[in-house]
């Protein structure tokens, strides 16, 4: 059986702003549906452990949204998340960092998940993220010494989104311009279209949209 590591946000807010935030529902539970449907496994894990802020939980006409969130197993997994200190990443086949404004603040300079993902991708494992998730790869060191992102071509969330979606002024950093400065290569579509791009084991979507695409892409990647 084959299992995924979630790496979540423990961060409630936006940026240094008291507006309500942490994870982006949607770009958890649409990832979450197709691991599920092809039958894999999933921890949801954060830095802290504990119960872990979400957001966009109540999007009129989501049904995939409204049916994960009404799943026991996954409440009890996003009420629990466990702490990073308590991870064996031995445990698992892939790691999905998904979105929200969350981890902007946390994960995207944390070097604990940052070290457990870059044994793991050493290990002919996957790192995949949507969104902002891409920003919990800034920080991964590989044991040459070089940054994991030096080699690869990304996406993200990018600078026209934050403008529309009201959060450029407030977000802590801007994600297009460190994936741009940190990258080999940073792509994207017009904003909002789904966009996907794998080099190497290493999968990012560029928005919400992307979710789902890029767990389609963690799924036949595992089955190879």
């Amino acid at each position: 059986m084959k299992k995924i590591l979630i790496p979540v946000t423990n961060h409630a807010t936006l940026g240094t702003t008291d507006q309500e935030n942490g994870t982006y529902t949607p770009e958890l539970t649409h990832a979450l549906h197709v691991f599920l449907e092809a039958g894999i496994e999933y921890d949801i894990a954060s830095i802290q452990g504990g119960k872990a802020p979400l957001y966009g939980s109540d999007i009129p006409g989501d049904s995939v949204n409204d049916t994960i969130l009404n799943n026991e197993a996954f409440q009890n997994s996003i009420n629990n998340t466990i702490p990073v200190s308590q991870i064996n990443i031995d445990d698992y086949d892939a790691v999905y960092y998904p979105g929200g404004f969350g981890l902007l603040s946390d994960l995207a300079t944390n070097d604990d998940f940052a070290k457990l993902s870059a044994k793991h991708y050493e290990d002919g494992g996957i790192l995949s993220a949507v969104c902002h998730g891409p920003a919990g790869l800034l920080p991964i060191t590989l044991s040459n010494g070089e940054k994991l992102l030096a080699t690869k071509s990304v996406t993200g969330f990018t600078r026209e989104e934050e403008v529309d979606f009201g959060t450029i002024d407030e977000i802590p950093f801007l994600l297009e311009e460190s994936l741009t400065r940190n990258a080999a290569r940073y792509s994207k579509v017009q904003p909002w279209g789904e966009f996907v791009l794998e080099d190497d084991r290493v999968i990012t979507g560029q928005n919400p949209t992307s979710a789902h695409a890029v767990a389609e892409e963690i799924v036949k990647l595992l089955a190879n």
